[in-house]
């Protein structure tokens, strides 16, 4: 099995595809990249060309499911607003190539990787690069995410 894991954003989206198959003891990385779009940019543009990398990925890697991790309200409400359309592009193209739809809050996602609901960012690096054979050069924020939210769909599927 193959899912699409995404950590939305439209300055940088972090994207992994990960894969376990049955004689598979744990997942592997088959790829992952932190996709930046310029802030020069209209955002329309920004948000065109999210569509075409996400449509581009879907079409060599043929994931299965698209695991995504839901918005959580901060204090910047405009950024969570082009955030919310920029994820909502990679659901749409998601949705347009057939996969299924794996959504999981932050919470979720730090429980599934280390155990611990109110895990920082330091716990989930960690336990990502223990969970999933990675390069010591993928040091993304927006990378690993992407990572540790498809590792949370494994989960629950396993579940």
């Amino acid at each position: 099995m193959r899912i699409l894991g995404i950590d939305p954003g439209f300055e940088r989206l972090g994207i992994a595809i990960l894969e376990k198959n049955k004689n598979d003891k744990r997942e592997r990385v088959i790829f992952s990249i932190c996709f930046k779009t310029s802030s020069k940019l209209p955002f329309n543009e920004r948000l065109f060309l999210i569509g075409i990398e996400v449509k581009k990925i879907i079409k060599k890697y043929q994931p299965e499911i698209l695991a995504i991790e839901t918005l959580f309200l901060n204090t910047n409400q405009k950024t969570v607003m082009r955030v919310a359309e920029a994820r909502g592009v990679v659901v749409y193209e998601a949705s347009c190539a057939g996969l299924k739809v794996f959504e999981a809050s932050p919470p979720q996602i730090k429980m599934a990787t280390t155990g611990y609901g109110r895990a920082d960012k330091t716990q989930i690096t960690k336990m990502v690069k223990i969970l999933v054979d990675i390069e010591k050069n993928k040091t993304s924020d927006d990378e690993l995410d992407a990572i540790a939210i498809a590792l949370t769909a494994f989960t629950h599927i396993r579940n």
